[in-house]
Parts: structure tokens; C-alpha cells; sequence
């Protein structure tokens, strides 16, 4: 099979997203072995060095193994990096839907799991936020954007206190989505502030090792932007 012509494109690149197709499509499955380098150059006549890069960013990608003396074998055929690309271009209102998700359960399980030292966390984050919210300050340039930081570390510190290292890790990965989606509802006045009362109650609620409290008060947090989010799409 001949390799479409690259353009201006890097060829590596052209070579990358022929490989990712193909294991998407399924041509291979997971645990299956790919072809040689040598192979592979032959099928999309390209340059063995240019297949070795190209399998080098699947590897880092997640989506192949290298094994030293055996060759390189099927891992996942899902592209963490085009999921990542999917998320950062979901609206809003999904990105809330899947925070109310990882949120929750994350509170869920601190309140069954937290330590003393996740509880001081938490306490430091929300201290931040409250003090921020204080301030007064005339919003300016870079004001949603740590706003959004402090608001977003507190709730890293909930479900960094699960003590689930997936979610952690799932959170982690989601956050990038989070922030965006803050600094656009603070620059909204249709949408509700951050009161960080609210964030007391869930402190409050995953200290007292109540874990059904813990997930409806991070459900309660998060209403009110939801609501109002599905108010604007339902007259936009």
C-alpha cells in the first residue's frame, strides 16, 4: 500500500497517522505482532528510519511496545492523544457532565479513604479560594484564569484524596478541559460564581466519613453552573 502523498506535511507525521488508522480500523489487534521495519518501509515505501520514528511516537503514544529481541507488538488501538483532542474540542456543558462524574465519585471515596494530611490539603486549597474571592479585585487580564487555578486545585485535592490512582491520573489528564471550561463560565454572567461555601460543605461532608453526604454535596456544588449552562443552550 502506497503512502498518500505527505504535502507539506513531515513525512514521519503522514507515516504516524497511516499506523494509527490502521490500528484503529483494526488491520491489528491487541497483542498482535506488526509488521518489520523493514516491512512496513516496503508496504508504505518510505525509509526504514522514517517507520522507526513513526513507531517510536506510537510507542510513546500508548499504542504499541517495543520488546527487545521479539519486535514490536499491539498494546491499545486508541490514541490517548486524539481522545485527549475529542475531549478539549467537547462543549461546556459535557465537560461539566463528565466533572459532575470523576467529581462525585472521587468525594465519594475521600470521604471513605482521606488522611489527615489530604484533609489539610483540601482545607489550604479552599483557604486560597476564599481569600482570592475576598480580595475585590477588579477582574483584569489573568484574573479568570487563577481564579480558575485555585478553584481547580481545591478539587484536584478531593480527588487526589480518593486515593484512587486512575482517577487521580483520569483527573489529572481531564484537567486542562476543566480549566478552560471554569475561565469561560467566569467570564459568563449567566452563570453562576464559585461560592466557596459550598466548597465547605463538601470539606466538611468528606471529614466526617460520610460518603453518601460527600458525593451529593459534590453533586450540589456543581448544579448550579449546570442548570444555568442548560438554560443558555436551551435559548442559544
Amino acid at each position: 500500500m502506497a503512502l498518500r502523498a505527505a504535502g507539506r506535511r513531515s513525512l514521519v507525521d503522514t507515516v504516524v497517522e497511516q499506523l494509527r488508522a490502521q490500528l484503529t480500523e483494526g488491520e491489528w489487534r491487541v497483542g498482535d505482532r506488526v509488521p518489520t521495519e523493514h516491512a512496513l518501509a516496503e508496504q508504505l515505501q518510505v525509509g526504514r528510519n522514517t517507520v522507526r520514528e513513526a513507531v517510536r511516537v506510537l510507542v510513546h503514544a500508548g499504542m504499541l511496545q517495543s520488546r527487545q529481541g521479539e519486535g514490536t507488538f499491539v498494546v491499545s488501538t486508541t490514541d490517548p492523544s486524539e481522545v485527549m483532542r475529542d475531549v478539549r474540542r467537547a462543549g461546556i456543558r459535557d465537560v461539566l457532565e463528565l466533572r459532575i462524574a470523576l467529581e462525585a465519585e472521587g468525594a465519594r471515596l475521600a470521604a471513605l479513604r482521606h488522611s489527615p494530611a489530604d484533609l489539610r490539603r483540601m482545607r489550604a486549597a479552599l483557604e486560597s479560594l476564599e481569600a482570592f474571592a475576598r480580595g475585590g479585585e477588579r477582574p483584569g487580564v489573568g484574573h479568570h484564569e487563577l481564579h480558575a487555578a485555585h478553584d481547580l486545585e481545591f478539587h484536584t485535592a478531593v480527588v487526589d484524596a480518593a486515593h484512587n490512582a486512575a482517577l487521580s491520573a483520569t483527573y489529572g489528564w481531564f484537567s486542562s478541559s476543566v480549566r478552560d471550561s471554569l475561565v469561560a463560565s467566569l467570564g459568563d454572567r449567566e452563570v453562576p460564581s464559585i461560592v466557596p461555601a459550598d466548597h465547605r460543605a463538601l470539606v466538611d461532608a468528606i471529614a466526617s466519613g460520610d460518603p453518601a453526604a460527600a458525593e451529593a454535596a459534590a453533586r450540589a456544588l456543581l448544579e448550579a453552573p449546570k442548570r444555568a449552562i442548560e438554560a443558555l443552550l436551551a435559548t442559544g
